[in-house]
This record gives C-alpha cells, structure tokens and sequence, in this order.
C-alpha cells in the first residue's frame, strides 16, 4: 500500500502583489505545512488554483515543491483535467521533475460516461509509472465516478486510492468494501473526515488542514486510540471552521486565514475575487488561538 500519510493538504499557491507565483513563499508555506500536521501536499489542485495556472505553471510549481519538500513529505501533483492527451502531457512531466504521485480529477464540462470515465483514467495511468490517486468531486465536475468504477480502476496496478467528495456515505462504504487493503480512499471534504475514517477511510486531503492540521491529526489519533467520544467532541468543535473556510470560493478564505497568520500567501486570480469586510470578520472569529 502507497502510504500517503492521514492528513494531506491541498496546498494553495502563494502569489505575490502581481498575481504570479511567489516562489519564496511557497518554499515557507511548504516547511510551515510540514511542521503543522500535513503528512502530504497536493500541489497544483483546485486550492492551488489549478484553473488559473498555465501549464508551465505547473510544471515549475510541481518542481519548486519538490525541492522544497526534500523528500520529507510526500508531493502530489495534480494533473488531471478534461482532456485526456494533455492529462497526459502533463503527468509525464511532473514525473520528470520528482513528484511522489499524481491526482487526477473526472473530467468537468464534457461530462463523460462511466465507461469514458474508466477509459481515461487508465489510459493516464498507463503512462506513468507513479501512483495515481483519482479525485471525484461531482459537485465541481458535474459528473461523477460511480462506486463500481472506482472498484474497477482499483484493478489497475498503480491507481491504488481516491480522494472522494461525494458526500456519499454509502458509495464510500461500497468503495471500501470492495477495494482490496492495498487500495486507499480519503475524504474530499473536510467536514466529513471523521465518518468516513470511522467506516474505513485513511484519512482526508484537506483545505482546513492549513489551519487545524495538527488538530485534524489529533482529532484521528483519538479515534485509532478507541476514545471515540474525545474524536467525536474535536470533530464538533472544529465543523464552524471547516464550515467558514467554505464560506466563499475555495481558495478565497484559506489563503485570507493563511494571510492573518503571517503566512502571507496573497491574494486569488480572477475571476475569484476577495472576500469582503464582513467575509474577513467571520474567519477572524473562528480562527483557532
């Protein structure tokens, strides 16, 4: 089994009073990251602000990460897209700069089938030799993967997880109880980490994680401790945040969190925008001490 850690973050990326990538912050977001409870990074995913980032982007990103991370971490590259040739195409090259394994999202806008779900998937897979950890989120894409192709592509030696953001409770089950132990599934959504790690999940890729990351490995340590109700208490008490940090268009309020921590990430590419006074005023008040 690929061990991609409990709790890995889907790391925004840092931009400067210009809008390009800060590069020097991203190297402090990576170490800070680190040393606050992320066993992972998924770089260049939808909190990184994938939609907004050229190819080249991506690629010097992926390699910045890389290098800063230094193998302490695992890096996953998010290079999956709507389009199947140039999924391709950018997978290969975020192997040849290092990253650890690849996550890829179901194609939005075109709306495929299952059985164009499955073929694309494994036809990136079968270009790479790194793991692929596949991304369904049907509330971005419009489409989503079904149980049964999930348990199907799991059969494909190198995709070996899935980070769901379904919010179904009971297609995750089906997914877990038909995968075998060597194939993973974390939560896509921050505020269902702890149901679905209690009905067999490894873990989550998280946007809170920023923030809570440390409480968020607190919060799943209590539960594989067996003091399910001190799990279950740290669950409750971290929903408002996890709430407000969806409180606006993902990255917005992170990278705002991020900003009044001293973490100073800078602002989001359009056609996101800022938030506004009243937006800042609920993080402000929900942010952990």
């Amino acid at each position: 089994m690929v061990n991609f850690g409990k709790v890995l973050t889907a790391m925004a990326t840092p931009f400067d009073s210009h809008g390009e990538i800060d590069y020097d912050m991203t190297t402090q977001l990576v170490n800070y990251l680190i040393d606050n409870g992320s066993d992972g990074l998924v770089v260049a995913g939808t909190t990184g602000e994938s939609p907004t980032l050229t190819a080249e982007e991506k690629v010097s990103l992926l390699q910045h990460v890389v290098k800063a991370a230094n193998k302490r971490v695992p890096v996953v590259a998010g290079t999956g897209s709507n389009h199947t040739k140039s999924s391709i195409e950018l997978s290969q090259k975020a192997e040849s700069v290092g990253v650890d394994a690849l996550m890829l999202v179901t194609p939005y806008y075109n709306k495929p089938n299952q059985k164009g779900m499955y073929h694309h998937f494994k036809t990136i897979a079968d270009t790479t030799s790194l793991p692929v950890m596949l991304y369904n989120v049907p509330g971005r894409s419009a489409a989503g993967l079904e149980p049964e192709t999930v348990i199907e592509l799991s059969k494909v030696d190198n995709i070996v997880s899935v980070k769901e953001a379904s919010a179904s409770l009971d297609g995750i089950a089906k997914i877990i109880e038909g995968t075998d132990d060597t194939f993973s599934l974390y939560s896509g959504d921050d505020n269902l980490t702890l149901p679905i790690y209690a009905v067999g999940g490894d873990g989550v890729v998280s946007v809170s994680s920023h923030i809570i990351g440390a409480e968020m490995q607190q919060m799943l340590a209590y539960f594989d401790e067996g003091k399910v109700k001190e799990a279950s208490a740290l669950h409750r008490k971290l929903l408002p945040f996890m709430k407000v940090m969806f409180s606006a268009p993902s990255p917005t309020p992170v990278k705002a969190a991020l900003n009044m921590k001293g973490v100073n990430v800078g602002g989001v590419r359009m056609p996101l925008m800022p938030l506004d006074q009243a937006e800042e005023e609920a993080i402000k008040q929900l942010m952990p001490v």
